[in-house]
C-alpha cells in the first residue's frame, strides 16, 4: 500500500522550498572576474568598440576627415581595413563617409 499526501498537507509546513536547478555557479568565476563583471554591469555595458565609434562618427556626419578619427583613436592603417571590408568609403585624399548596406 502506497502513502498517499492528504489535501492539507502542504499547510504542515511553514516555508515552501523552492528548487533552483538553472542557476549560474558564481563560485567558479575568479574573483577578478567576478569583480570585472559587476564593474562592467555598473557601467552600463561594454563600451563600442573603435570600429563602432568610427561607423557612428561616419553616419552621423556626411564626411569625416582622417583627423577627426584618429582624435577618437582610430588608426590610419585600420581606416584602409575598413574600407577594405567595406564599412567606409574613401571619397577623397583623407576624407571619408560611411558606407550605404546593400539590400539584400
Amino acid at each position: 500500500m502506497k502513502w498517499l499526501p492528504g489535501v492539507d498537507e502542504e499547510a504542515n509546513y511553514e516555508l515552501t522550498i523552492i528548487l533552483h536547478r538553472n542557476t549560474p555557479r558564481l563560485s567558479k568565476m575568479r574573483k577578478r572576474d567576478r569583480d570585472r563583471a559587476e564593474a562592467l554591469r555598473l557601467a552600463g555595458g561594454p563600451r563600442p568598440t573603435l570600429r563602432e565609434r568610427a561607423v557612428a562618427l561616419a553616419g552621423q556626419r556626411s564626411e569625416v576627415r582622417t583627423a577627426e578619427l584618429t582624435a577618437i583613436g582610430v588608426s590610419r592603417c585600420y581606416l584602409s581595413r575598413m574600407c577594405d571590408e567595406g564599412l567606409l568609403v574613401k571619397v577623397a585624399y583623407g576624407r571619408y563617409r560611411a558606407a550605404t548596406p546593400k539590400a539584400a
